[in-house]
């Protein structure tokens, strides 16, 4: 997994996290470069529980390293569907599979044009290599 890939299927935010819109839920992940800047992931916290509201840009979880603890961060306003539960378990899920088995939250989001104003992945690339210098 290269740290800059990126997956044309998705939105991005300036944090590093990914957002997929299907069927009008929004799955959340980090992406290959967040993953590639923290290291081998240890844990997954979530400080919110399914039917919770989130907040554009508010913490709903933190992920830690063996390099650091950071906060995740919600890509936009919704209600909390699911978190994943192999992350308990498997934090390491992540490392492998960042894009698909690695994914974090799920939302009903309150609406689908906040997901609409997110990064797409060039835009989101151009923000990795303006961060890089």
């Amino acid at each position: 997994m290269s740290a800059k890939e990126v997956k044309a299927d998705r939105k991005y935010t300036k944090d590093h996290e990914w957002a997929r819109l299907a069927d009008g839920v929004l799955t959340v992940g980090i992406t290959a470069f967040a993953v590639d800047q923290l290291g081998d992931i240890t844990l997954v916290n979530f400080d919110v529980a399914v039917g919770d509201k989130v907040r554009e840009g508010a913490a709903f979880g933190t992920i830690e390293s063996v390099k650091t603890l950071s906060d995740l961060f919600a890509p936009v306003n919704g209600t909390v569907l699911a978190l994943n539960p192999k992350l308990d378990n498997q934090p390491e899920l992540i490392n492998e599979d960042c894009w698909e088995a690695g994914w974090m939250l799920q939302l009903k989001c309150d609406a689908d044009l906040d997901v609409a104003a997110l990064l797409d992945d060039a835009g989101y690339l151009a923000h990795v290599a303006s961060s890089e210098h």
